[in-house]
């Protein structure tokens, strides 16, 4: 799977890309991550991006012609067209879930635009964009962190990412508990103890599902 990020900022994604799974598995050829530059699509001397909205009112717009030709553009690098989402990363799209997750996993190649300013010009979303996405009920400055976050979710999801395939949430019976590791006592200050459950240290299998269940909370998807 190849994730096309479209973005008038490309340096954001530096350091988000080159740590981590993420940073293993594009060495390891299971995803690639291609930054675009907007600005690189734009006709004019000044490789404008954005002007001001028809009709008035404040900030500026992002401008269709670039995204087009952006969009064209990668599309022409594909192998294959049919296996192409073409995704806008906004607040007023459709909510982002582990289930839309594991239906980009269909797809060889998404192509993240990233909205910024005020909007996006409405004929992106019309005919340019598939998909219209929000990852959550608030506002950003742009689509950049969107785009990590289902870079992020959808790339867990590949065969060989994760080295231990049970650390996925949904092979977890849907649920998530509180876990603890060593020290087994940690005091930060002379006052404060910080205990394990003394259940968890028992060794009794039965009764530490028993208590995982009991504390569990049930992950949405």
């Amino acid at each position: 799977m190849t994730f096309h990020i479209l973005t008038i900022f490309p340096n954001i994604f530096d350091s988000f890309l080159k740590g981590g799974l993420l940073k293993k598995a594009q060495e390891k050829g299971i995803l690639k991550i291609k930054i675009w530059n907007l600005r690189d699509f734009a006709k004019d001397k000044r490789k404008t991006v954005d002007d001001r909205p028809f009709g008035g009112g404040p900030g500026m717009i992002l401008k269709v012609e670039p995204i087009y030709y952006g969009v064209k553009e990668i599309k022409s690098r594909t192998k294959n067209p049919s296996k192409i989402l073409t995704v806008l990363l906004s607040p007023r799209g459709e909510k982002f879930s582990q289930k839309m997750a594991h239906e980009f996993l269909k797809y060889e190649d998404i192509i993240l635009i990233c909205g910024r300013y005020e909007g996006v010009d409405e004929r992106v979303v019309k005919y340019i964009a598939q998909k219209e996405i929000s990852i959550g009920d608030y506002i950003l400055s742009g689509g950049e962190v969107p785009a990590m976050v289902i870079i992020e979710v959808v790339s867990r999801l590949l065969p060989n990412f994760l080295g231990n395939e049970s650390s996925l949430e949904e092979k977890r019976d849907f649920f998530s508990y509180p876990v603890y590791t060593r020290p087994r006592i940690f005091e930060p200050e002379p006052k404060l103890r910080w205990k394990v459950p003394e259940l968890l240290l028992s060794g009794d299998h039965q009764k530490i599902k028993e208590w995982r269940k009991k504390h569990s909370k049930k992950i949405l998807f």
